[in-house]
């Protein structure tokens, strides 16, 4: 199983980004994904999960309306829309693999920054 996290950056607030995570090694397909975030001195916690077609999502309150989860099962790839950004979205981002046994990416750093 490989998770491989990209599309971070430095972006100014109001911005946005949009992050990819290319998996392999398993059916993609048969997975619920999900984005979580780690800020420096913080607790990892989730942004956003997806159902393994892509037909339910869920986010945290604190993202609703401005983050967008999506996935494209034809090319092994989960997405996360990010609008509107703030400064306290500054963190690692990283993909989760759902199931039995968690699969984490390497993550991606998203800083917020004038």
């Amino acid at each position: 199983v490989q998770l491989v996290e990209s599309g971070g950056g430095l972006v100014q607030p109001g911005g946005s980004l949009r992050l990819s995570c290319a998996a392999s090694g398993f059916t993609f397909s048969s997975y619920s994904m999900s984005w979580y975030r780690q800020a420096p001195g913080k607790e990892r916690e989730l942004v956003a999960r997806i159902t393994s077609a892509g037909g339910s999502t869920n986010y945290a309150d604190s993202v609703k309306g401005r983050f967008t989860i999506s996935r494209d099962n034809a090319k092994n790839t989960v997405y996360l829309r990010m609008n509107s950004l703030k400064p306290e979205d500054t963190a690692v981002y990283y993909c989760k693999r759902g199931g039995a046994f968690d699969y984490w990416g390497q993550g991606t750093q998203v800083t917020v920054s004038s």
